[in-house]
């Protein structure tokens, strides 16, 4: 079982940056998948990004170009640095670890509110 932290969220304007990241403890990190997701109120949780334990990264489409995500083995913490921000990337953000293709420890989330 890992348990995950996330921080970094907030209040931007349109066209800012934030850098969420993700601080993991309890097992071996490196063996994970990692996966950001986010959930807008009323609708469902999607997964944004993701990073296998090798280092190859998959996009959500809407955010490829200006989302990217990266891990530090060492620090056990992944990271979302989101740029271009746009009022529909207005959601809960979590982090999740991934085991065989599924989320099976999940982060509290963070808020990210992107103002028009």
């Amino acid at each position: 079982q890992v348990q995950l932290v996330e921080s970094g969220g907030g209040l931007v304007q349109a066209g800012g940056s934030l850098r969420l990241s993700c601080a993991a403890s309890g097992s071996i990190f490196s063996n994970y998948a990692m996966g950001w997701f986010r959930q807008a109120p009323g609708k469902q949780r999607d997964l944004v990004a993701v990073i296998t334990s090798g280092g190859s990264t998959n996009y959500k489409d809407s955010v490829k170009g200006r989302f990217t995500v990266s891990r530090d083995n060492a620090k056990n913490t992944v990271y979302l640095q989101m740029n271009s921000l746009k009022p529909e990337d207005t959601a809960v953000y979590y982090c999740a670890a991934i085991r065989r293709g599924v989320p099976v420890d999940w982060g509290q989330g963070t808020q990210v509110t992107v103002s028009s």
